[in-house]
């Protein structure tokens, strides 16, 4: 049964047959004896399109002066001299993979990465081979986390807080706004306290154990399982280093006046000072994306505004479900609210940051495509993680108390549930999270589509005599493809980053939503799918690029990884009720937390309220005495309101709790990077001998070469002393052509 439902994911070997191994070389022409000339794949389809690509891109097409201005195909395009230059689909290839790849029900099928990296190059591969394995790497922590959530379904009954909450009758709550805001029950957080039980109970800390211990797996085998893709590959070797510069850099630096001594009369590309040329445009690029992070603060903060004034309005007119509105309602269309904004300005600054990286002096393309990712990165990890991180360490810790609230630009601020606001975390990341996925989902697919709808159209009524464009009549593969939305080099670091951002939902926040993991799985099964359809039917075909990892988005994974634990660590500690239920157990007898919703209730006297509340009519007018959640003195006391010894035992629990739960993570984590070798041992006893073997064969090949040349030598030196004794003979006998014709 297992071999059966194992090869139900195997790729088609007829259409996709196994490769043997093969020895690679980085090519040379002094060793061109040594490779294999006569074998189908030795110059694969990518591979010869971009040696044409790098011929074109660095054709001078002017006589005279060979300048930046007269350099490349695209100098051409831009000029109107051509319309467009791009690779041609290959129909048998495309087709083949249409069918067997780009096929929503191939779903469960394993890649032909082998056949991807053939046809799009190794960049656009390795592309695919990572989100492959992301996807693969979810599915054993979507089942953990399927099971921390369940697990709070089938103990629900047995929470002892959210037990009370619901039986409670007589507990009258302090208002929650200024004037506006009437007493409420205790009992009417009934539903939201169930809803948050699911999500902080005892496998809380267990999830978040076990995502951290999966982060740095899947990163660290993930460099395992690229290694050995890449060495298939024969780009082990391969380094950026030595990658040529781009022709729109050449162009840019033929066009500087500072450099123009240094680019006169040469096409190499001069050294670029930083301070005199490259630092105000970086400076000006980050200035940029340092405004649009302050503008994304301040739209959060916006939508907090909305949300006190919204929980203010609906308290003055009144409702039966106030507090489901609060707890419920009002989250959600914050949550909706918050995303539309995120939308607006992440395709805003998309747009923006490819203007500004072209505006700066990036060298190579990998140094492009590096640049223009840490940009639109930190800019989105602001944008999309912002209101998250507010919900899970600002709201509801610096609220202070009724009779001296802490305020923000004369605002009250927001307070958390009894239950803390968790489950409010959870419904903004479910928002946030499955409504970008589905966004980009339906951009991927319904925006090309729109597009070559529209060009039919415009084809089919004629309109496109009015416009510069024109539709060709597709009667071969070229035309075929100039219909297509064109490929841009860059167009791949936007698929990074959508999976990327959403791998810091899944690390970031997921144990506020255990099947966040889950969610994330199913979103890219179909991606997977998506992209390869994207790039087949509705895109002219890349060209191929050589690569040899994911480049800069490792790194940033890597620091997202660490930053998680420590957002781990105090979600738990100051967002969940384990600290203070540890707490309350230790310095009492009540193992069964039956009193600790009593203990984590201080009380008011409603005497000395900051701000009274206007109850006119309500039911509440003669409540002396009402509750807010804080560990505080009771009015009665001595010192009233003051933070009592409990207190800073909590917060002294909470912050060792910090300590000592980074401290095994990062151990653990220590562990698994020494564990997990980033080359197999196999892989690297197979490296070697490769290696020995290249070696001695080329010792064979220059040995032969230099027993040849030497043979050669030993030849003409001979016929050199045969035609020296010739001569002499000539000489002595003094005859004519004909005597020492024949003497010879």
């Amino acid at each position: 049964m297992c071999r059966s439902l194992f090869s139900s994911v195997q790729l088609n070997t007829e259409l996709f047959p196994e490769r043997e191994p093969r020895i690679h070389l980085e090519f040379s022409r002094n060793y061109l004896e040594l490779y294999d000339t006569e074998h189908p794949n030795y110059f694969d389809d990518s591979t010869r399109y971009s040696i044409i690509n790098f011929i074109l891109q660095r054709q001078h097409f002017l006589e005279g002066e060979e300048t930046a201005d007269n350099l490349g195909i695209e100098k051409l395009v831009q000029d109107g001299i051509y319309t467009c230059a791009y690779t041609l689909h290959d129909k048998a290839d495309r087709d083949r993979l249409l069918k067997e790849w780009a096929n929503i029900t191939k779903w469960k099928n394993l890649q032909p990465l082998d056949q991807i990296k053939d046809y799009f190059g190794a960049k656009v591969a390795l592309y695919f081979a990572w989100l492959g394995f992301y996807t693969q790497m979810l599915i054993p922590i979507s089942i953990f986390g399927l099971l921390c959530f369940l697990y709070g379904f089938v103990t629900w009954s047995s929470d002892p807080i959210s037990r009370d909450i619901c039986e409670d009758s007589g507990t009258i709550m302090c208002p929650q706004c200024d004037r506006s805001c009437d007493y409420w029950r205790l009992n009417e957080t009934c539903t939201s306290s169930k809803f948050n039980y699911l999500i902080d109970n005892n496998m809380t800390v267990v999830f978040a154990l076990a995502m951290a211990i999966w982060s740095v797996t899947y990163l660290e085998f993930w460099k395992r399982y690229s290694a050995g893709l890449v060495h298939r590959w024969g780009l082990t070797g391969f380094t950026h280093h030595v990658e040529h510069p781009r022709p729109q850099y050449l162009a840019k630096i033929s066009h500087s006046r500072k450099l123009a001594g240094k680019t006169q009369g040469t096409t190499l590309d001069p050294d670029v000072p930083f301070w005199s040329i490259k630092f105000l445009p970086n400076f000006t690029s980050y200035s940029i994306m340092v405004l649009f992070i302050c503008i994304s603060v301040i739209a959060i903060a916006g939508i907090i505004i909305y949300r006190m004034a919204q929980r203010a309005s609906h308290s003055i007119l009144g409702s039966e479900n106030s507090m489901t509105f609060k707890v419920m309602i009002l989250p959600m269309t914050a949550g909706i609210i918050d995303l539309i904004v995120i939308s607006l300005l992440d395709l805003v600054y998309s747009n923006l940051a490819i203007r500004l990286t072209n505006y700066e002096y990036c060298r190579t393309q990998t140094e492009y495509d590096e640049s223009l990712t840490i940009k639109n990165y930190v800019f989105q990890f602001v944008n999309y993680y912002s209101s998250l991180f507010y919900i899970a360490f600002l709201k509801g810790k610096f609220v202070g108390y009724p009779a001296k609230y802490n305020r923000v630009l004369g605002f009250r601020q927001e307070e958390c549930n009894p239950g803390g606001c968790l489950m409010e975390l959870c419904m903004q990341l479910v928002i946030i999270m499955a409504g970008k996925q589905a966004v980009n989902a339906i951009v991927e697919m319904l925006i090309p589509y729109l597009m070559r709808t529209v060009k039919e159209m415009i084809y089919r009524h004629g309109w496109y005599k009015s416009h510069k464009e024109q539709r060709l009549v597709p009667y071969n593969q070229f035309t075929e493809d100039y219909n297509l939305l064109p490929a841009e080099n860059n167009s791949l670091y936007v698929e990074y980053l959508e999976m990327v951002v959403q791998f810091g939902f899944i690390t970031l926040f997921s144990l506020a939503f255990p099947l966040a993991p889950l969610l994330a799985l199913l979103n890219n099964v179909i991606e997977v799918r998506l992209d390869a359809i994207k790039m087949l039917r509705f895109l002219r075909r890349p060209v191929g690029m050589r690569a040899r990892d994911i480049g800069v988005w490792h790194n940033i994974m890597t620091v997202v990884t660490r930053i998680a634990v420590a957002s781990s660590a105090m979600i738990i500690a100051f967002s969940t009720n384990l600290i203070p239920k540890i707490v309350y157990a230790a310095s009492t007898d009540d193992r069964e937390l039956n009193g600790y919703l009593n203990f984590t209730l201080a009380y008011f006297n409603t005497k000395d309220f900051q701000v009274q509340p206007l109850l006119g009519g309500s039911q509440y007018v003669n409540e002396t005495e009402c509750r807010y959640t804080e560990f505080r003195n009771p009015p009665t006391d001595d010192h009233p309101y003051k933070r009592p010894m409990i207190y800073w035992k909590i917060l002294t629990g909470r912050l060792a709790f910090i300590v000592i739960y980074q401290n095994i993570i990062n151990m653990l984590q220590g562990v698994l990077r020494w564990a997990v070798p980033d080359v197999s041992g196999r892989l690297l006893k197979r490296i070697k001998r490769e290696n020995f073997l290249l070696r001695e064969h080329i010792i064979e090949y220059e040995k032969q070469h230099a027993m040849l040349q030497a043979q050669t030598a030993v030849q003409n030196q001979l016929h050199q002393t045969k035609s020296q004794e010739s001569s002499v003979l000539r000489q002595r006998h003094g005859g004519g052509n004909e005597d020492a014709t024949s003497f010879v």
